[in-house]
């Protein structure tokens, strides 16, 4: 696929020739303690297997299926735990923003900003994250098609800020139920920004267990496999210790265990799909 954007995150490069990068972590923060703990361990795993990672976690999940759903510490408080794993781990650090009053708080402590897939089209908070000089990952709709998602990319870009990452999370299909249409990598891929595919909510099922949402966890190494020999340029997976426990979807969590097993399969394949297209 054509090569996108080069910038970078503290010693993360993206776009270019940049390897294969992560993005993991548990979907909200439960704890100081748990997010601390997971950050220390997925960090420890990738820098073993030599893959540049970030680590994401959530200070709010606002658009929880049920209104007495866990939904994180908030803002000030959620912030004050990512300053404190950034600063003990030295990790890269992704967070959720929804409403442009957040974009600046979360800018002093974040590396990068993320764009929910139900705001991917909300001008104004598109334009907030651009102006920050963060890179801004966004994740598609799941009611858009590949190609629109550029009218959220020129948004941001529209500020001067190019440091834009696109993500893939899966298309609606009926009724809670979502499928990943692989033509849709290199279409977005034309925008010029590297893209992501968030593997974990790929198989989510919305809304599917009434007050909450299912998934279909025992399909996550089937797309990323998949994911991987298209030849992205990241992977985005929720990763839990305990999923059937976690607070926030952890119905499509991967299990922390299997971590490791999964990203060796993942770089072998990201390597011979990179391999192939430099032919």
């Amino acid at each position: 696929m054509d090569s996108p954007r080069n910038f970078s995150a503290g010693k993360i490069r993206f776009g270019g020739d940049a390897p294969l990068f992560l993005i993991a972590g548990p979907c909200v923060i439960e704890s100081e303690a748990h997010a601390m703990n997971m950050a220390e361990r997925l960090g420890e795993i990738t820098s073993e297997l030599g893959i540049p990672y970030i680590f994401k976690a959530s200070y709010d999940k606002a658009n929880r299926s049920s209104l007495n759903s866990f939904r994180g510490p908030q803002l000030e408080e959620g912030l004050h735990i990512l300053a404190e794993i950034k600063k003990c781990t030295g990790l890269p650090i992704l967070t959720d923003v929804h409403d442009i009053s957040q974009v600046g708080p979360a800018a002093e402590v974040c590396d990068i900003l993320q764009i929910p897939a139900f705001l991917c089209r909300q001008t104004d908070l598109l334009v907030a994250a651009g102006r920050t000089g963060r890179i801004v990952n966004v994740k598609k709709g799941q009611f858009l098609s590949p190609w629109e998602i550029g009218n959220a990319a020129e948004k941001i870009a529209s500020t001067g800020n190019e440091k834009i990452t696109l993500t893939e999370r899966g298309s609606s299909f009926g009724y809670q139920n979502l499928v990943v249409d692989m033509r849709s990598f290199p279409i977005m891929r034309k925008f010029g920004y590297p893209i992501v595919f968030d593997v974990t909510h790929s198989v989510q099922l919305p809304g599917g267990a009434g007050k909450s949402s299912g998934g279909q966890p025992e399909f996550i190494e089937t797309l990323a496999r998949a994911g991987a020999a298209v030849g992205l340029d990241g992977i985005f997976l929720e990763v839990h210790d305990n999923p059937s426990q976690a607070l926030s979807d952890g119905a499509n969590a991967l299990p922390l265990d299997e971590f490791r097993p999964l990203l060796q399969k993942v770089l072998r394949l990201s390597a011979l799909a990179r391999e192939w297209d430099a032919r």
